[in-house]
């Protein structure tokens, strides 16, 4: 079992109980899937193939590919050109990735701060952008020509609002700015 699912289990949905005043214990918000995004452009079969290679390498999982749904003349696109990549994640794969991006990832951010606090959408989500995909340790640092690539990860819960959705990513560790 993941330590920060033992960590939700033992210390966040007590707290939640007593904070909101849910009886059930399914009122209580839970996380239901988190999304990694990589948007590339338009690249080279061989930075496509490095940078979707560093996707599963973060991840553990294989990412879809996403294709361009129409053609644009100005930024040379054509339909059904792969523009960039994501991953759902789900289950025991989704504490694990979100546990290594909480504790090892998040503090190798040069002047990190914390995460901001304006990423809710207004139902429960919590989407964070990533400037660099070497801040996991799983990317080698020595390959020659890797590009620097960013991405977008999504945090979807069962909250109903972002008021339970913050306190819950809070309770899981998630480093806010200006607790």
């Amino acid at each position: 079992m993941a330590n920060l699912k033992k960590t939700y289990e033992d210390v966040a949905v007590p707290a939640l109980r007593e904070k909101f005043g849910f009886k059930n214990p399914m009122e209580v918000p839970r996380l239901s899937k988190v999304v990694v995004n990589m948007a590339f452009g338009i690249v080279d079969k061989d930075t496509q193939k490095s940078v979707v290679d560093d996707l599963a390498k973060i991840t553990g999982q294989k990412p879809a590919l996403c294709k361009a749904k129409k053609s644009v003349a100005n930024f040379k696109l054509r339909a059904g050109m792969v523009i960039g990549a994501k991953v759902t994640l789900r289950r025991d794969r989704m504490w694990d990735f979100l546990d290594r991006f909480i504790n090892v990832a998040l503090p190798r951010i040069r002047d990190f701060h914390g995460v901001p606090n304006r990423g809710f959408d207004g139902r429960g989500s919590y989407t964070m952008g990533v400037k660099e995909q070497t801040i996991f340790p799983e990317i080698d640092l020595s390959r020659h020509g890797a590009p620097e690539q960013g991405m977008d990860i999504t945090i979807c819960t069962t909250a109903k609002d972002d008021k339970a959705a913050r306190e819950l990513l809070d309770k899981l560790g998630m480093p806010f700015v200006g607790r």
